[in-house]
């Protein structure tokens, strides 16, 4: 059974689905509709606040290893109490997501789709409080993440402690906090499925490299909250949701995609010391593309209209009129694959082109740029 990746958009009974034809999965981003109140929250009897060091903290020590069910328990009531008062609902107009606080500024972290055209937010405290105002900083569409800040951030934040993306393994348990349907400090559990995965919400849409596959539920609202270790730190920023386009766009239990959080760290600091993403350290081939499609109507691979003189591709003598066909050993059958395909490269990385021209395959070695 396949399934497609989309974007499921808040405060809507259907989703819209923009197909990844590349990959065959369905990706919905998980806001949520609108109907929970931020300021109804109970206390949590919070803890210490974080370190203030902005969303770099790495120091919390990996937890030991539980010899029965009972210690397991208490280590997951433990993470929870600790992280939880570190993770906010954000309230639009239009739709409600979930946001991490990043540091003791009030600047917080969420996805770009949750956070869409809005200029300004509530925001609901885990430890309760009525809710508070903020405004945005920046958002970044080609990764889906953004940041906002509180005009007047109470002097009891708990900024989260974000922990090593590199370190993060298939197997580990993980923990999914956030607002899922309005129902605001939800946690789910699941375990780490896959790593480094590069997945696209569609044509036209953000393509995010290295992505951490989660089996904890990820559903409309759980957007921009946070995935955890239990070891209390966030790993990441849950962001997409798997659904099945042979049942409706129903819900594909048990795939969901998070941010890693490197990769928050490194666009966040960018966003609020200078309001946008300066480096975005995304790979690029240098051409402009567009998809072509076989004798059976279906996506046969992608053209290459345009070579930027002096980029990636003209160095390594690409021409326009070459059909890309794999990067790496991966077969390319659409501009979605393709860009999935460079999401998980970094600029300066050598990677194999397969191209068809004049009937015959050809290869070259291309040394990536930098978008």
């Amino acid at each position: 059974m396949t399934v497609a990746l989309v974007r499921s958009p808040a405060r809507r009974s259907v989703v819209l689905c923009a197909a990844a034809l590349c990959t065959g999965a369905l990706l919905a981003g998980c806001a949520g509709v609108e109907g929970s109140d931020p300021s109804a929250r109970r206390s949590s009897g919070a803890p210490a606040p974080a370190p203030s060091t902005p969303g770099a903290s790495t120091e919390r020590p990996d937890p030991p290893d539980p010899t029965d069910p009972d210690a397991l328990q208490e280590r997951y009531q433990r993470v929870v109490r600790d992280v939880l008062p570190s993770v906010v609902q954000i309230t639009t107009e239009e739709q409600l997501g979930s946001g991490v606080v990043y540091d003791d500024r009030g600047h917080i972290v969420t996805n770009a789709h949750v956070v869409a055209d809005a200029e300004s937010f509530e925001v609901g405290l885990a430890t309760g409080g009525g809710p508070l105002k903020a405004e945005l900083v920046a958002a970044y569409e080609d990764q889906d993440l953004a940041v906002i800040r509180l005009t007047d951030p109470p002097r009891a934040l708990h900024p989260a402690v974000f922990g090593d993306s590199a370190k993060v393994r298939v197997g580990q348990i993980v923990l999914a906090m956030g607002n899922p349907l309005g129902l605001s400090s939800s946690v789910t559990q699941g375990i780490v499925s896959a790593v480094g995965r590069s997945v696209s919400e569609g044509e036209g849409r953000a393509t995010i490299g290295n992505m951490v596959q989660t089996s904890a539920a990820i559903n409309p609202g759980n957007s921009g909250g946070a995935l955890v270790d239990l070891a209390g730190r966030v790993i990441g920023i849950p962001t997409l949701a798997a659904r099945d386009p042979q049942f409706g766009a129903a819900p594909a239990p048990g795939i969901g995609f998070a941010i890693p959080a490197s990769t928050v760290r490194d666009l966040a600091g960018q966003m609020i010391r200078h309001g946008e993403v300066v480096d975005p350290d995304k790979a690029a081939l240098g051409v402009t593309v567009r998809t072509v499609l076989g004798d059976d109507f279906q996506p046969a691979g992608v053209s290459v209209v345009d070579v930027t003189g002096g980029g990636p591709a003209d160095a390594a003598g690409l021409r326009p009129g070459d059909l890309i066909e794999r990067v790496d050993g991966d077969e390319i059958t659409d501009v979605v694959g393709l860009a999935e395909a460079l999401a998980g490269h970094s600029p300066g990385d050598r990677v194999a082109v397969t191209v068809r021209r004049g009937g015959a395959r050809e290869q070259a070695t291309v040394t990536l740029g930098e978008a």
